[in-house]
């Protein structure tokens, strides 16, 4: 394959892409925004799905590695009412159907399994066009451009290539969550510790929830969910982390202490996650040079699918590149239209999972799916 490769993004998505393109012996530039690795913070838990997730990791050859990062017992799950009474509970079987990784760590091994240079930091994509015949080019905030003959968007929701193909944008899709950390919980915060138990725990109401997992090194990691307009959340006042944490505990009033110490005990300030969805089946007309992964794709609801998806995107990218190095446009349109099919479908059941979670009959109709 003698074009080259230019990724915007340097997430799950594009460096499963980088990787795989690299065992094919297929060169690859990955720019991110970022400045290193470490700049931020990179999330919490994932668990990682045989279909899809999984399937990513053994095309980029990285079985191995991957399962030395899965934390043990972490796949239990847990559904409490609001006083505090566990409804449902699933326990970590073993099995490894789910494993569960901190996304920080699984972004360093995919970083450590590309050759030196393949990620360019700090470099902020501020614009791209087009400049015919399939090639594009790229400008980053400090000025500089690159020119490429593919353009792979794996930067996100907010996505600066997505408008080569398409004019949608993201949307707020009615809820956010606001985001807490409870450090050292077996022996600061044993209550809240014994209440989310060794994986994950949702406490669920209509229109509402605190859901919360147990991460390495004894963190509590929650999402509280609240179904508001963004001026409700406007009106919170984030700068002022207790009176945020005031104002959100207060919509858990009369909820067992064990569960809102999530929100009023937490060890950071509170931090505003509002969701945004690109409407469901979003897809486009294949224009030469340039395609999308992950959630410049089709950002939807979370659901523990997103970054499944994004890392078989990028794999299954890669896959199409290797299998036609002398006709990319072939590649392309073969990526596109599996992609597509599998994004559309799961953000169908992404819907329906949130839902069964918020919806007027939570959390009896969820642990009905469970069950059933």
């Amino acid at each position: 394959m003698t074009t080259d490769v230019t990724i915007i993004g340097a997430g799950l998505g594009g460096l499963i892409l980088a990787r795989v393109l690299h065992l094919h012996g297929i060169p690859a530039t990955v720019h991110e925004a970022e400045t290193a690795p470490t700049a931020r913070a990179q999330g919490g838990m994932l668990d990682i799905h045989d279909h899809n997730g999984r399937a990513a990791l053994r095309a980029a050859g990285l079985t191995a590695e991957f399962r030395r990062l899965i934390l043990p017992g972490r796949q239990a799950l847990r559904l409490l009412d609001r006083d505090g009474t566990v409804l449902f509970e699933e326990p970590d079987d073993g099995a490894g159907g789910r494993p569960e990784v901190q996304r920080g760590e699984l972004r360093r091994m995919l970083l450590d399994s590309l050759p030196a240079g393949a990620v360019r930091w700090g470099r902020k994509a501020t614009g791209v066009r087009s400049l015919g015949e399939g090639r594009h080019e790229v400008t980053f905030a400090d000025g500089s451009t690159v020119a490429t003959g593919l353009l792979v968007g794996a930067d996100g929701a907010w996505s600066r290539v997505r408008p080569l193909l398409s004019d949608a944008a993201p949307r707020y899709f009615g809820r956010s969550f606001v985001e807490t950390y409870l450090y050292h919980c077996d022996t600061r915060h044993p209550a809240a510790a014994k209440a989310v138990g060794g994986g994950s725990m949702l406490a669920l109401a209509p229109g509402k929830g605190i859901q919360a997992h147990r991460e390495s090194g004894a963190t509590l990691h929650t999402y509280v969910a609240l179904t508001e307009t963004q001026d409700w959340f406007a009106a919170v006042d984030f700068t002022d982390p207790a009176a945020a944490i005031a104002r959100i505990a207060g919509e858990f009033e009369g909820w067992a202490p064990e569960l809102t110490a999530l929100i009023t005990d937490s060890d950071t300030a509170p931090v505003l996650r509002p969701l945004n969805t690109l409407p469901v089946g979003h897809r486009w007309d294949r224009v030469p040079g340039v395609t999308l992964v992950g959630d410049a794709a089709h950002l939807s609801a979370p659901d523990g699918e997103g970054a499944n998806l994004a890392m078989l995107d990028g794999a299954e990218l890669g896959e199409a590149l290797a299998a036609h190095p002398d006709d990319v446009e072939a590649a392309l349109t073969a990526y596109e239209h599996a992609m597509f099919d599998r994004s559309a479908e799961t953000a169908v059941d992404g819907a329906c999972l949130h839902a069964l979670m918020f919806g007027d009959d939570t959390p009896h109709g969820l642990i009905a799916a469970f069950r059933g």
